[in-house]
């Protein structure tokens, strides 16, 4: 059975996408989600299909990674019939550590073969994340924001407006636009996606989240989630990752997620507070010299 990687098209993301989404387990690691595939197609499909790499053994899509150039950092996600698949593993590392690729970084949160492989293989461990899980079996307490909603099929102008500002007011360095938010809206994984937008008791929008469905009954994931830079220390990242939740639930997600740099002390105590439970820290690999 040969094991083949190949660079993604964008006539295949759609098949890609579906494949990543049967993956995530609810109780599992916090892994490249259809919705982190459908933030970056945000800067187009065409860029999208550049950073993606796909393993395949026999035609079935085993393994998918998305190529950051700037860092060389791959976020992997495994299919989980090759958990345990040392030979599988094997040819990732083998394709991961050809110079050509570029690739100095992994985040490989799955797959107990690659990952001890990886290990026993020189890698170290690098930066540290949370991943945070919260259930959604019982119906989701009130936020306490007045949320509005933006699906695939209601995109209302001024809603998207105040999308796109309060990420670029909540994100420093964010080149987050309306040209972007159409581009990732337009893409496949925002058929199962949702922007909600948070307004205080005086209309200002506050707080923002898109949240992204792997289909009923598998995880759901935040991706990104950001508090405008004027209103903060009000409790307003608690309530939009309430209103995350209480979204993905209403979507048929078994379990909301996310994952943040372990720095992020306030994040972290603000998805906790929101009935986030915190999983155990995870590094990414990095290749030493």
């Amino acid at each position: 059975m040969s094991i083949t990687m190949r660079r993604a098209t964008p006539d295949a993301l759609s098949e890609i996408v579906e494949a990543v989404a049967t993956w995530p387990q609810t109780g599992g690691p916090v892994q490249l989600h259809p919705g982190d595939l459908g933030w970056n197609a945000s800067l187009g499909a065409q860029e999208l299909a550049g950073a993606l790499r796909v393993w395949e053994r026999d035609g079935q899509i085993l393994a998918v990674g998305m190529v950051d150039d700037d860092s060389g950092l791959i976020r992997m996600a495994l299919a989980p019939s090759v958990d345990d698949d040392a030979p599988f593993a094997a040819q990732l590392l083998a394709d991961l550590s050809d110079p050509v690729g570029g690739v100095r970084a992994v985040e490989a949160r799955s797959g107990a073969a690659f990952r001890e492989l990886l290990s026993r293989s020189g890698w170290v461990a690098d930066e540290s994340w949370t991943p945070l899980s919260r259930e959604l079996l019982e119906p989701v307490e009130d936020c306490g924001l007045s949320i509005e909603t933006i699906d695939a099929d209601t995109v209302r102008d001024r809603i998207v407006e105040d999308r796109v500002a309060v990420q670029q007011a909540a994100f420093p360095n964010s080149t987050f636009s309306l040209e972007r938010w159409h581009a990732m809206a337009a893409a496949p994984p925002y058929s199962q996606a949702r922007c909600l937008v948070g307004y205080d008791s005086d209309g200002n929008a506050v707080a923002s989240v898109t949240v992204w469905s792997a289909g009923k009954g598998r995880p759901g994931l935040l991706e990104p989630l950001g508090v405008h830079r004027d209103h903060r220390g009000r409790g307003h990242g608690r309530a939009i990752s309430v209103a995350a939740a209480a979204a993905l639930r209403e979507m048929g997600s078994s379990s909301a997620t996310v994952c943040t740099p372990s720095g992020n002390a306030g994040g972290v105590a603000a998805y906790v507070s929101a009935g986030f439970r915190r999983l155990p820290d995870v590094t990414d690999f990095r290749r030493t010299a």
